[in-house]
């Protein structure tokens, strides 16, 4: 496996190694010579990990590439939330306990390189830290309360902050880690069984309506499980249940991943998983892993500032730009002339070092195909908003011009080509429930989107098969639980 050190300025980088090539972050973002490289191991050394930036993104286009990340995105997310830091943390409380329990002031910093400490006697301590987060060079700051060692906070480090004592302790660790054939990831916890189904008041784009919401709940009483809506301020109540149903909006940086990462770390049976999530609530993963994976798709760009001037000779006018967390319609925009172009990439990158340029492909209707665990289980056709060129048009004045209308289809009466193109595209996402979105386009079935948590909503996806529908999904959360 070929192996690349990502940081932000190779010039800087001091740490070597035989096994290991050093590139910058904006060749590996913006070169094809990484697109298409296969059996790649990626150590992400960035400065940056926070949401949207470089570093972020490196790991996030590595597992759309194929390639394998170190840190995972996952791992960055988990990071970034002290929440969910403590919440994974309690699993080894008790090294915590043991490792610091000499230590007499009432705060203490552990830095760990690459796994390693350079003090033996938290060899330990720093192994299982690494081994859970797996972020290369970390520091975790300990408090001591009246009871025991807390977290205070925890951090990514740049090489620049390791001290000069420790430079050769680090060259040492880094030579031995990246010398290794394996890595290790965090084991996974075994299942139990009671069913909290997550849901966000006032949610401005719900995935389920009331009466779907009811539905699951007869449904699933009447399957065994019992059964509370459970909303966001909820987090600590969460190991009181066995399954977690998400049906409120997803996003990275929303409580719904909190909930559904936790639930992961306790062995919760979950619909569905963070990893779902954090893949595609990314535009830029998506366009990715679609492009490497060869599905048709309209002509798309991962549009940086380097880039920018050679978009619309790929795409064409008009462009619709994508922020890469958009969903339901928010933050997708169409240019119709290159000022208007110029200026919403504009707006669009200060917020996100990459945007999704993609041909606009006009249709008077979207497919939806929904899939559960590798299986297609109903088939929609989503009509565009009155007078727009989207199935949601938030600035309708009347509510009824809001979205379009939608029918139902049974599944032998759909194109094969399109199923076969939404089967693939969920493929890329691993295992979950996805609403693959699809335009029929001179007889090609180009996918647009890859959709986790999609919406399940009475009178519309459940219009033909009915009670099914919500019986697939509670039957997928009981087979998690009986599987494990």
């Amino acid at each position: 496996m070929n192996k690349y050190i990502v940081v932000n300025d190779p010039e800087k980088w001091q740490i070597s190694s035989e096994y290991v090539e050093v590139i910058s972050s904006k060749e590996y973002l913006t070169s094809s010579r990484f697109s298409k490289l296969k059996k790649v191991r990626i150590f992400n050394l960035c400065k940056d990990y926070s949401y949207q930036s470089k570093g972020y993104y490196v790991s996030l286009l590595a597992e759309a590439r194929g390639h394998t990340p170190i840190p995972t995105v996952k791992n960055i997310v988990d990071l970034g939330e002290l929440k969910l830091v403590k919440i994974i943390s309690e699993d080894f409380d008790d090294s915590i306990q043991k490792s610091l329990k000499g230590i007499k002031s009432k705060d203490f910093i552990l830095s760990i390189y690459f796994g390693q400490n350079t003090a033996v006697k938290y060899k330990e301590l720093s192994a299982v830290f690494f081994r859970q987060f797996q972020i290369p060079l970390l520091r975790v700051f300990f408090s001591r309360n009246s009871e025991k060692w807390v977290i205070r906070n925890i951090k990514a480090i740049s090489e620049a902050e390791i001290p000069v004592e420790h430079k050769s302790s680090v060259q040492l660790f880094a030579e031995q880690y990246f010398a290794k054939k394996r890595y290790d990831t965090p084991r996974e916890h075994s299942y139990e069984y009671d069913l909290a189904i997550l849901v966000q008041p006032n949610d401005p784009a719900p995935p389920s309506n009331p009466k779907a919401l009811k539905k699951f709940i007869d449904l699933a009483e009447k399957m065994g499980f019992y059964t509370e809506i459970i909303s966001p301020k909820d987090l600590s109540a969460l190991s009181a249940f066995d399954a977690l149903l998400i049906r409120q909006s997803t996003e990275v940086t929303n409580e719904a991943y909190a909930f559904a990462r936790k639930a992961e770390q306790e062995g919760i049976a979950i619909v569905d998983y963070p990893e779902a999530i954090l893949k595609c609530c990314n535009k830029v993963f998506m366009a990715e892993a679609m492009e490497n994976a060869g599905i048709p798709t309209p002509k798309t760009v991962i549009v940086h500032k380097d880039n920018r001037r050679e978009v619309l000779q790929i795409t064409g006018l008009p462009v619709v730009l994508k922020s890469p967390d958009s969903t339901f319609s928010f933050g997708v925009k169409k240019a119709n002339s290159e000022e208007e172009y110029e200026k919403l990439l504009s707006e669009m990158l200060k917020k996100s070092e990459l945007v999704i340029a993609q041909e606009f492909s006009p249709s008077d209707y979207d497919w939806r195909i929904g899939i559960l665990d590798g299986k297609v289980f109903y088939a929609c056709r989503y009509f565009m908003a009155k007078d727009h060129w989207q199935i949601y048009n938030w600035g309708a004045k009347k509510k009824d011009d809001k979205d379009g209308n939608a029918d139902c289809f049974p599944l032998e009466k759909v194109p094969k080509h399109i199923l076969k193109n939404a089967l693939k595209s969920a493929k890329l996402m691993g295992k979950g429930l996805y609403g693959i979105d699809i335009k029929e386009v001179e007889g090609k079935a180009l996918v647009i989107e890859i959709n986790d948590n999609p919406n399940i909503d009475y009178g519309v996806e459940d219009a033909f098969y009915g009670d099914k529908i919500y019986q697939d999904i509670l039957d997928a959360l009981k087979n998690r639980l009986e599987n494990k």
